[in-house]
């Protein structure tokens, strides 16, 4: 670990990607090229009868992680996500097997683009933009996490995802589907279409007057 996870707001650049399948399982990969630990991956599953499993690549990921949010299961496993243009294959040792496309961005995709990095990444940013991420994708970009945490969403890109496989412990999931029910490991779900969305994400300690700067969750 490059920095402790106590020593203030840790910010975490990559993308997330939410996807259901036919089963009702699930999944969301957070691919982080920079974060406080390094380059790295991990998946989050809830099967449709509600279980909730981590997949995280290191003892001290899954810690923070899963001090961050909620699951019934943790698993260490070399968590590995390869990107070949518009195909994404993600491996977690003899677990699990996820392949998927992202097609061309939309309009939703465009207008995140418009927007400034440096602005997006702020987190006081997500209080212009939590209200209309509620009303056009039905999620959240700000809100209390695990741990007495903070956590906000600098949304920068969005591109759909169009076909996806999923094999987990050897059993394939089925055809790509809706993210629906919407997934309960904090206190936001990915959108209910599939999709990849390019993302910075701050992690925050909480604050002395229970909520985080610029306003209430």
């Amino acid at each position: 670990m490059r920095r402790s996870a106590r020593a203030g707001p840790l910010r975490f650049d990559g993308w997330i990607a939410g996807i259901g399948t036919a089963s009702g399982t699930r999944l969301v990969l957070g691919h982080w090229p920079r974060s406080p630990f390094g380059p790295l991956s991990d998946v989050m599953l809830e099967r449709g009868d509600g279980h909730r499993l981590l997949l995280a690549p290191t003892e001290t990921t899954a810690d923070f992680i899963g001090a961050t949010y909620s699951f019934d299961d943790v698993r260490v496993a070399p968590v590995r996500a390869r990107v070949t243009g518009d195909e994404w294959t993600v491996t977690a040792g003899p677990l699990l097997d996820l392949r998927f496309t992202v097609g061309r961005r939309g309009p939703t995709g465009v207008l995140l683009r418009a927007v400034p990095g440096a602005l997006a990444a702020r987190p006081g940013w997500t209080a212009v933009t939590d209200p209309l991420s509620r009303l056009l994708l039905g999620v959240r970009t700000r809100g209390t996490a695990g741990g007495g945490r903070h956590e906000w969403y600098g949304a920068r890109d969005l591109r759909p995802i169009t076909a996806a496989t999923a094999i987990l412990r050897g059993r394939d999931l089925g055809p790509l589907s809706a993210v629906e029910p919407p997934v309960r490991f904090g206190f936001a779900s990915t959108p209910r279409a599939p999709c990849l969305v390019r993302v910075t994400t701050t992690v925050s300690p909480s604050h002395p007057h229970g909520h985080p700067p610029g306003g209430r969750t």
